[in-house]
């Protein structure tokens, strides 16, 4: 039996402000960096240890990862950073108030923007400042791979690619890895794992900084899911 370890990085500044984040680089609250070292106290307390970890470019989740790392005392395993980790990006909506936004447009647009599988949210022009291909970080992916919006489709598949080529071997090979990554990156995981239909996958929430356990079999299929807490308390499953 392998274990797989997910945590959705702690409260950011615009999860706070409720906005819209996508790939816009921001940090954590000081309530986010609370949940970042509670979610690595409560992995110790379980006895839990990795070999890699994971993580997008995006410093809300690398952050996350370092604060859990030093928590555990495991400051020196390798860390890998991609892209494909990031999370959904959300075109020109990044940076807008969410109300606002449902006020402005409909709550049943902005829901479909936000939940659906094939609806994408208005796109960037790629004259836009908030473009990622005028930031350094992403100067090593190709400029097809650079989005200038996505759909939670496109959002999977890039993580789904992220896992058959990188994660789940490293996993068959017994490596204990743990993933820092974001709301609809962990989302496309635990779709994919727990074959979720579209409609399953829609009123899925993942919190933040709570550690998200599978333990899956020789060919990497869920054997059961659940959520750690402090004092052993399993909430449900995320995908049963």
């Amino acid at each position: 039996m392998y274990k797989l370890v997910l945590v959705r990085h702690g409260q950011s500044v615009w999860n706070l402000e409720n906005k819209f984040t996508g790939w816009t680089d921001v940090d954590l609250t000081p309530h986010g960096l609370d949940e970042a070292r509670e979610a690595g106290l409560i992995l110790k307390s379980h006895g839990y240890v990795f070999d890699l970890g994971y993580t997008s470019l995006l410093k809300r989740a690398i952050r996350t990862l370092w604060i859990i790392l030093q928590e555990l005392d495991l400051v020196w395993i390798p860390i890998s950073k991609s892209w494909r980790l990031n999370e959904r990006h959300y075109g020109a909506l990044q940076g807008l108030d969410k109300k606002e936004t449902a006020a402005k447009y409909g709550e049943d647009k902005v829901h479909a923007w936000r939940r659906s599988m094939f609806e994408v949210p208005p796109p960037l022009d790629i004259t836009d400042s908030r473009y990622p291909g005028f930031e350094a970080k992403y100067r090593h992916v190709p400029v097809q791979h650079l989005p200038l919006a996505e759909n939670l489709a496109a959002t999977e598949a890039r993580v789904l690619e992220y896992w058959h080529n990188t994660l789940a071997p490293e996993i068959k090979a017994g490596k204990k890895i743990i993933i820092s990554a974001h709301g609809n990156t962990i989302r496309s995981l635990v779709q994919y794992l727990d074959n979720l239909s579209p409609d399953g996958i829609a009123d899925l929430n993942i919190p933040t900084g709570v550690p998200l356990v599978y333990e899956l079999n020789e060919q990497l299929k869920p054997l059961r899911s659940y959520y750690l807490k402090k004092k052993e308390t399993e909430l449900p499953a995320a995908g049963n």
